[in-house]
């Protein structure tokens, strides 16, 4: 396609990841997205004898879920360049399985952060799992609060009106969890354990957030349904529901201010560098698409990629998607290398990416579209999905608005973090 891979410090081992990896994701993940698609009960995805099972079951039995996980638990602890390659891949070949994919591991990693015995040895056996019994959602949107879960870093964090909805109560060696998750919680409808933020203080707005990590078959805790939805129909999503759930006290990871509020810095600039990566590979394989079709379609008495003004939507797409690369790349091994060292990561460079990646694959895919013409809007081709999956990820993981008034602030500040 003439296009080439620019980073210089690729090994060989990276080089054999890509590819045996998109050999994968392109024979399991792609097709299995596309039919999960169109599906048209949400329901249906999740149910029994679901190709989403199959894909699962394959992924973890070649053990990528494990490549966020320290090698002491039997993790594969892939070094930050192949995690960002391993990234623009998945969201390549479907960005709905790549969100679902990406949560998974959220509640063990934060198990990989405690001292105690009993969420060591849950990290362990998420290591082991070949059959995907163990499954993980980031348990923080609330009817109330989505992308305002912002303020938890801001000038007003301590107002008790931005209080979050979910709350832990401390009674003796538990805490007792009232309140609701909205439907917007990826995974929420079938994740094994949550890693889920609660507010241990009203009074106290965000500055009083603890972050736990809860297996969701406990009394108390029921589901609502499966979401229907545009865009990353594969992605589940549901509400989750708590009514006085028990949780021994080992189970808050974080229940000091200083440690809500570092690991809630890691989680937002993390899962920001990592939407910008798995949209970057989104946005490639809509320029892909575009590329393929318009050496095929004749118009005039020739391939359209001989008329000018789709060799200047092509050479947009391509300048786009390297700028939103070079970005998401560098933003994701600096900040998983920050994390590694127990430092703050750059969470206005994450915005900055999470932003420019999600909005050149909107931004791509609608182009790719005008090339496809009337084609484009077919379900028939994978365009159309491109272009609804791109959709969706301007919103989800902190809507863009939001995420760069967040980010502007930060640099008024002259904040590092």
């Amino acid at each position: 396609m003439g296009l080439r891979e620019l980073n210089i410090d690729l090994t060989k081992e990276h080089l054999t990841l890509w590819t045996e990896t998109k050999k994968f994701l392109s024979e399991t993940w792609r097709p299995a997205a596309m039919e999960l698609d169109q599906m048209a009960d949400p329901a249906d995805v999740i149910a029994e004898g679901s190709v989403l099972w199959d894909v699962l079951r394959k992924t973890y039995e070649l053990e990528y879920h494990t490549m966020a996980i320290p090698e002491e638990f039997g993790g594969m602890e892939m070094d930050p360049l192949g995690g960002a390659l391993l990234s623009e891949l998945m969201g390549w070949a479907a960005p709905g399985l790549a969100v679902s994919w990406g949560v998974c591991t959220t509640p063990y990693a934060y198990a990989a952060y405690s001292p105690a015995p009993e969420l060591q040895d849950l990290v362990k056996k998420f290591c082991a799992d070949k059959e995907a019994k163990y499954t993980g959602c980031w348990a923080i949107t609330e009817p109330d609060h989505g992308s305002d879960w912002i303020m938890f870093d801001g000038d007003d964090s301590g107002n008790p009106d931005v209080a979050a909805q979910v709350r832990a109560v401390l009674d003796g060696d538990h805490y007792v969890i009232n309140g609701q998750k909205s439907a917007w919680v990826s995974n929420g409808t079938f994740a094994s354990h949550a890693a889920l933020w609660v507010c241990m203080d009203p009074s106290k707005g965000m500055d009083a957030g603890g972050i736990a990590v809860v297996p969701l078959d406990l009394p108390g805790i029921s589901r609502g349904k499966p979401l229907n939805k545009l865009g990353q129909r594969a992605l589940n999503q549901g509400e989750i529901f708590f009514d006085n759930v028990r949780i021994p006290k080992y189970m808050m990871v974080a229940d000091t201010p200083d440690m809500y509020k570092f690991f809630s810095n890691a989680q937002l600039g993390l899962a920001n560098a990592w939407m910008g990566s798995v949209f970057t590979g989104c946005a490639q394989a809509a320029l892909e698409e575009s590329l393929n079709y318009a050496q095929t379609r004749i118009q005039g008495g020739k391939p359209i990629i001989n008329h000018q003004n789709i060799k200047l939507k092509i050479f947009d797409m391509f300048a786009s998607i390297e700028a939103a690369r070079s970005l998401s790349r560098r933003v994701g091994v600096y900040n998983a290398n920050q994390l590694k060292q127990m430092l703050p990561p750059a969470v206005h460079y994450s915005m900055a990416s999470k932003v420019l990646a999600t909005e050149t694959a909107f931004r791509v895919a609608s182009q790719g579209i005008q090339i496809f013409g009337g084609y484009g809007l077919s379900k028939e081709y994978l365009i159309e999905k491109l272009f609804r999956d791109a959709r969706a990820a301007m919103i989800e993981d902190g809507v863009n608005e939001t995420l760069a008034i967040d980010a502007a602030e930060r640099l008024s500040k002259g904040r590092n973090v």
